[in-house]
This record gives structure tokens, sequence and C-alpha cells, in this order.
């Protein structure tokens, strides 16, 4: 397998340079962010501590294993696209050790995948769940560091989702059904064609994208969210208890746990 992965990375290294650009400018939004709310609250803490790092590995696993048990929604769009739930330990994570914890189970995810199973997509589908992932995970951690309350939690999964929708549409239409087409001959016509076998309304990239593609980033979206607001609280006590010096700064400022 890892022989594989190897000879994959070979034949793709222009796309993989891609994926990790990508994956460096999303770890320094998130770094930079969570760096000047420390320097706001007066924190010297460094972001990566040895138990958030402990934390991120463990909520990495769990993510892994969601996102192995993957599976297409038929009626919605082509095979290839597939729906799994492996966002919701990165946004539970997020929530509990910031945006920089939230991108790094989304990588140690996407890469411990590549370990295991390979890929079967030239790396264009992990870069995609990676990066629309991170779309979702972003936006609802930074929005949650701010103001740590039930209803910013509500409003920054919904600005997550939204987020998720836009960006991931645009992102599947100008790059990444264009390089998927290209890294396996398969012309965007026959793509469209396989869309409008499900829905005949989808005529061209554009239709697809909205007919499809955004309506499956709302599914996964809302999904993510919904199983987060429900246990996330519950887990609190449990993540408090793994990591001490969350605990002191949650009893003043994290009122999503505390009530």
């Amino acid at each position: 397998m890892v022989n594989g992965l190897l000879q994959s990375i070979a034949d793709n290294a222009l796309f993989v340079l891609v994926c990790v650009g990508v994956a460096a400018a999303l770890f320094l939004i998130a770094y930079g962010t969570e760096k000047q709310m420390q320097k706001k609250n007066g924190v010297t803490e460094r972001i990566l501590t040895t138990r958030k790092i402990t934390m991120i590995g463990l909520f990495s696993a769990l993510a892994v294993i969601l996102f192995l048990m993957e599976f297409p929604i038929p009626f919605l769009a082509p095979g290839f696209y597939e729906l799994d739930f492996s966002e919701i330990p990165a946004l539970v994570g997020a929530f509990a050790f910031g945006p920089v914890a939230g991108v790094m189970i989304e990588f140690c995810k996407v890469l411990l995948k590549l370990v295991i199973k390979g890929t079967s997509t030239a790396f264009v589908g992990d870069l995609a769940n990676f990066v629309i992932g991170c779309s979702l995970i972003l936006p609802a951690s930074i929005l949650y560091l701010f103001k740590k309350t039930k209803k910013r939690a509500i409003a920054a999964c919904v600005a997550g989702t939204i987020v998720m929708t836009v960006f991931g549409s645009a992102f599947n239409g100008i790059y990444l059904l264009p390089a998927f087409s290209k890294l396996f001959g398969m012309p965007l016509e026959a793509i469209i064609a396989a869309g409008a076998e499900i829905n005949g309304s989808i005529h061209s990239v554009t239709s697809f994208v909205v007919l499809a593609v955004a309506p499956f980033n709302v599914i996964k979206g809302v999904a993510a969210s919904t199983v987060t607001m429900l246990i996330y609280k519950p887990l609190s006590p449990i993540i408090k208890y793994a990591n001490p010096a969350f605990e002191k700064r949650s009893v003043s400022t994290d009122h999503l746990e505390v009530k």
C-alpha cells in the first residue's frame, strides 16, 4: 500500500504540491487567528501543547474511521461523490482546542486514509475532502473562538455550513472537476452526463455544482453541525479532564460547556 501511494505521488507530483500548498495556507490562517486571540487575551501558552497534540491524534483516529465509512447518495450526485461524517470529530476538536487543531485533524485524517487505503482519485477526492472540510471547520471554529456561547456555536455551525456550500461548489466547478477530468482523461461532458442521469436539469458545470454539489455539501454540513451540537456538551467533561489548562479557561469563558 505504501509503495502504491509513493507511486501515485510520483505520477501526480504537481497536484500533490498544490495539495501541500493549500494545507500550509489553511494552517497559517488558523495559526495566525489563534495567535491573535492569544495576544488579545494575554495568553502565552503554546498553540500546540503536548496534551493538545495527543487529543489531535485521538480525534484524527476517530475521523479516519468515519472517513473510511463513506457512502454515495445516488439520488443526488454521481457515485464518485461520497458522503462521510469525518468532519464531526474535526469540528468537536476545533471547538475544544481551536482552529489549528481542527485543520490538523482534517490533515491527519486524510494522511492516515492515504496510508491505509491509498488514493483511487489521483488525490483529487482527498484534496476535495480536506479543503472543503476545512471550509466548514475554519470559519466555525474561528467564530466560536471569539465568543464561546451556545448561541455563538449554533451561529458558527450555520456560517460554516454556508461557507462550505458556497466555497465547495465554486471549488468543484473551477478547479476540482477540471482536474478530475484531466487526470482521468474523462471529458467534462461525461461528468455532466452522469449528473444528468440523476437530475435532468443538469446540463452544464454550473448546473452540476448548483443542483448536485451544493445540496451534497448542505447535507454534509448540517449533519456534522447537528451531531456536534448534540454531543459536544456531554463530551466536554472528558475533554477537560484530558486537558486541565483548557478546563481552567472554560470555567469563565466557555458557556456552551458549563451551562
